[in-house]
């Protein structure tokens, strides 16, 4: 079978990139995503490039030809070439000499069968000549990916000693690719296993989770995994995927994108305190952290666009959403808050003498601007000289 090479060939410094690497005696083939997604029809998103050329050999040959080179994880075979400002992986081929669950030791080889076998599922090792299109597909990757099946490859118990985040990796491919039943050997080695997950660090664990939750429709896959208590390892307060059923019906209603951070709030306690640590836990940034304690805060009330203008309109409609009031969320959404139409500098022309007096009345003014809706030109005046009447 081959594929049209053309979704790859007329990227900018693809043809640089290939003819640097000498790619018409065989030396490099395209790999995983680049090649299924094209077999789907698909535009190809990252593109990876598996070769029989060393990094070192790699890392000069594209200097010879003026395309820059980063050492990104070289001692794993892999150089990020950029090349008229498209950026590729380039990996050697590779076996695994030794692994812990966390990270391999790696020999490299130019056997490409070997290569394929230490790739954790079949979709996934699936390659292509870059220039005829020519596909090498040595584990049944085509077929399983017609029959939209995930399944991993050999002994699904001992890719996942390998790397225990192909647990989760397993999850979120059946959730992007995967149709109707999963695999039943490769479900039965993931629940069996999961408590293997304790060991991976809680950055990885977050990517991977929110990775998932960005997909359409997250939702059947979560179920699977709380089915076979997937999150007790990692985050135990996931019990329940009735909320982000909701949610994510609101988020169709409302005509929102989809957010996985929100998505991860659905899946939380309604306790800000709580989803503040267990951001914390998962290693999310700050702003990630504040964004879910926040989502996770007090019923939104009725005054929406009071609620956008305080908490911002982001996490307005994050609780909106999970409040399931899809057209408030939508009306908040489009709603732009305004900025306070008067200063300090203006009220202490206008006599309010300087210092503490001065934060005092633009918060008062600011609470009656706001109860009034928000108003400018003379009704907002009019709210002014009221407030400033009582001055003194």
């Amino acid at each position: 079978m081959k594929l049209e090479p053309s979704a790859w060939l007329d990227r900018p410094g693809i043809k640089r990139l290939l003819k640097a690497l000498d790619s018409g005696t065989g030396t490099v083939r395209f790999v995983g995503g680049a090649v299924r997604d094209l077999l789907l029809n698909q535009h190809p998103g990252d593109l990876d490039l598996a070769t029989t050329l060393s990094p070192h050999d790699v890392i000069r040959l594209l200097a010879d030809a003026g395309i820059k080179a980063i050492p990104t994880g070289i001692e794993h075979g892999t150089v990020t070439a950029v090349s008229s400002g498209t950026v590729v992986e380039v990996t050697t081929l590779r076996s695994d000499v030794s692994t812990d669950g966390r990270r391999a030791t790696v020999a490299f080889t130019d056997d490409w069968q070997e290569d394929a076998a230490r790739r954790d599922f079949t979709i996934n090792a699936l390659y292509a000549d870059p220039i005829t299109g020519e596909l090498f597909d040595y584990y049944d990757g085509l077929a399983d990916l017609r029959s939209r099946t995930v399944r991993f490859i050999g002994d699904p118990l001992q890719r996942i000693a390998e790397d225990h985040l192909r647990i989760l990796r397993y999850f979120r491919f059946h959730a992007r690719y995967g149709h109707g039943e999963p695999d039943p050997a490769a479900i039965a080695a993931c629940c069996l296993r999961a408590n293997d997950l304790m060991a991976l660090s809680r950055e990885r664990i977050a990517a991977e989770l929110l990775k998932l939750l960005a997909l359409a429709n997250p939702l059947p896959t979560v179920k699977l995994m709380l089915g076979c208590n997937l999150f007790r390892p990692v985050v135990p307060e996931i019990e329940s995927a009735d909320r982000l059923a909701s949610l994510l019906d609101a988020e169709r209603e409302a005509g929102i994108a989809p957010d996985p951070l929100r998505r991860l709030a659905a899946l939380l306690p309604s306790d800000s305190a709580m989803a503040e640590r267990i951001a914390a836990r998962l290693k999310l940034s700050n702003k990630a952290k504040k964004r879910l304690g926040v989502a996770a805060g007090a019923d939104p009330g009725k005054g929406i666009r009071s609620l956008a203008y305080r908490i911002g309109t982001e996490s307005a409609v994050d609780r909106l959403l999970l409040a399931a009031r899809a057209s408030d969320a939508a009306d908040v959404a489009n709603w732009t808050p305004p900025r306070l139409p008067i200063g300090g500098g203006d009220l202490i022309e206008r006599g309010v003498p300087q210092g503490p007096a001065v934060a005092k009345m633009l918060r008062q003014i600011e609470d009656d601007w706001e109860a009034a809706g928000f108003p400018n030109g003379e009704d907002f005046d009019a709210l002014v000289d009221a407030r400033l009447a009582n001055l003194g």
